[in-house]
């Protein structure tokens, strides 16, 4: 099927575009960027006048739960909700059952993802087997299979020298080591920030040291192994301190920050114990949010995930402390950052553009997608004015457990091409 996108303001910093173009898509791919460019007999013509063109959305830090925990996520679903956030690439997170950590479980995400057709499944494998941190997995075989980084997400590597020898073999493979920055003996018990918070509420605390030491020995790891580093889901000042002096070293570190992370703290962990504000790493302090707003703003931070972590009713449904960690974020992450950055203008469309879109490519090792001749058509067609109300019912995700539900909020993706099949139109999933 052709489309012919008539009158978007395309934007993509790669290219030098910023302006009012149309955009021909045909078997695939982009065939025509231009003016007043006239359609097809084939191609089914869509207003785009108001709207956003941008590359395709990319969320690097995804949990799917498929295989092994289908009641919370399946990869169908999940892709659902990527699609309806405006995302034409997820990367799973390999902290599934079995663990992935060897190439049939990247073959089965990218299977399931292929057969769900609405987005790209990239998966990302686990650096120790069974994320034990004590053997290395099967690294080698999951690159053959398609795996664009590794992990251990949801557990930090407890062990320095293990993590040497994760970082030096995935070294030579061109893939990035993504840090799960958590020095668990300082964390144990924790579930709420270690402060005011948790004096508060009575409840034990997690210290913001537990996250900030580990992402100082990795960065230190990364200059012994010249291995990339991407620290997950910074949440600390200080942290991102050191991830800012890394590179000015010229260091091949980048990092990520969750929309939970940016505009919420532990002031928002209210006497009603909504645990849908439990996560993994915890809401920081309210200076936290604003160091890192500061740092997606100025590009200290490379790149926006949501760390999408969807969970049954029952699992969040329940006293705090027993509550899983985590929220779900696919559906919100696009509309918070145009509703909090973008429209109030402290964060220009290109710069938003790179975080979404750009960076999580170039980290990943994916085929840089840019808005010309011959791109694949994976593109992200975004309504500012489109208003959005959280609620359980907006959600596509098979989960409901979002930190933002009840928030009205305004701007998001009206339209997705993957690979120029339309899998969103108008806002509703093919």
């Amino acid at each position: 099927m052709a489309y012919l996108l008539k009158g978007a303001h395309v934007v993509d910093p790669q290219v030098s575009l910023d302006g009012i173009y149309d955009v021909l898509i045909d078997e695939g791919s982009i065939t025509e960027v231009g003016k007043d460019l006239s359609a097809p007999a084939s191609a089914e013509v869509i207003d785009a006048s108001g709207k956003y063109l941008v590359p395709g959305l990319v969320d690097m830090h995804v949990h799917f739960r498929d295989p092994g925990f289908e009641y919370k996520e399946t990869i169908a679903t999940g892709s659902r909700a990527a699609a309806h956030g405006g995302f034409t690439d997820v990367a799973t997170m390999p902290n599934t059952d079995p663990v992935t950590d060897t190439g049939a479980e990247i073959r089965y995400q990218i299977d399931r993802g292929q057969a769900a057709g609405l987005v790209h499944i990239r998966p990302i494998g686990a650096l120790t087997r069974q994320e034990k941190g004590e053997a290395l997995s099967e690294i080698g075989d999951m690159v053959l299979e398609g795996a664009c980084a590794f992990s251990d997400d949801g557990h930090g590597v407890q062990s320095a020298g293990m993590m040497r020898t994760c970082m030096e073999y995935v070294s030579q493979f061109d893939r990035v080591a993504i840090a799960h920055c958590e020095v668990e003996s300082l964390t144990a018990n924790g579930v709420i920030n270690e402060g005011c918070a948790s004096t508060r509420l009575g409840m034990f605390g997690w210290p913001a040291l537990g996250e900030e030491l580990e992402i100082i020995r990795d960065i230190e790891l990364c200059r012994l192994t010249g291995c990339p580093l991407h620290v997950a889901h910074i949440s600390t000042a200080k942290g991102l301190a050191y991830v800012r002096e890394a590179k000015r070293e010229g260091l091949p570190v980048t990092c990520e920050v969750t929309p939970h992370h940016l505009f919420l703290c532990e002031d928002d962990i209210t006497n009603d114990y909504n645990t849908n504000l439990k996560m993994n790493p915890p809401l920081r302090l309210a200076s936290d949010a604003a160091a890192l707003r500061e740092g997606i703003c100025d590009g200290t931070i490379d790149c926006v995930v949501t760390d999408h972590a969807p969970h049954a009713a029952h699992e969040k449904q329940c006293e705090w402390e027993i509550a899983f960690f985590g929220t779900i974020g696919l559906e919100t992450s696009l509309p918070l950052m145009l509703t909090k950055l973008v429209l109030p203008k402290k964060m220009s469309w290109s710069r938003l553009v790179e975080c979404m879109a750009v960076s999580p490519r170039r980290i990943l090792r994916l085929e840089p997608v840019k808005i010309e001749r011959g791109s694949a058509a994976d593109l992200t067609l975004i309504d500012p004015a489109a208003p959005v109300d959280v609620t359980p019912d907006y959600f596509e995700s098979k989960s409901k457990n979002s930190a933002f539900l009840g928030a009205k909020l305004t701007g998001a993706a009206s339209d997705v091409f993957m690979d120029g099949k339309r899998t969103l139109a108008s806002g509703v999933v093919a």
